[in-house]
C-alpha cells in the first residue's frame, strides 16, 4: 500500500507540475495554455501529490507492531 501512495502522490506532483506551467502559457500546444484556472489548480494537485507522497514514506518509517 506505501508504494501505491508514492507512485500516485509523485504522479499528482508532475501533473501538478505540467498544469501550472500550462496555465502560464510556459507549455503551449493545449487548450489549457494560458488559462489561468490552471495557474491555481496546478500547485493545489502538485502540493497534495507532495504530502501524499510524505505520508507513504512517513508510513514506511514506522516500527512494525
Amino acid at each position: 500500500m506505501r508504494w501505491v501512495l508514492l507512485v500516485v502522490g509523485a504522479l499528482m506532483l508532475v501533473t501538478g507540475l505540467v498544469w501550472t506551467l500550462q496555465g502560464l502559457d510556459v507549455l503551449g500546444g493545449s487548450a489549457m495554455s494560458g488559462n489561468a484556472v490552471w495557474a491555481v489548480v496546478g500547485p493545489i494537485v502538485a502540493v497534495a501529490g507532495v504530502v501524499l507522497a510524505g505520508l507513504a514514506v512517513r508510513r514506511g518509517r514506522q516500527p512494525s507492531r
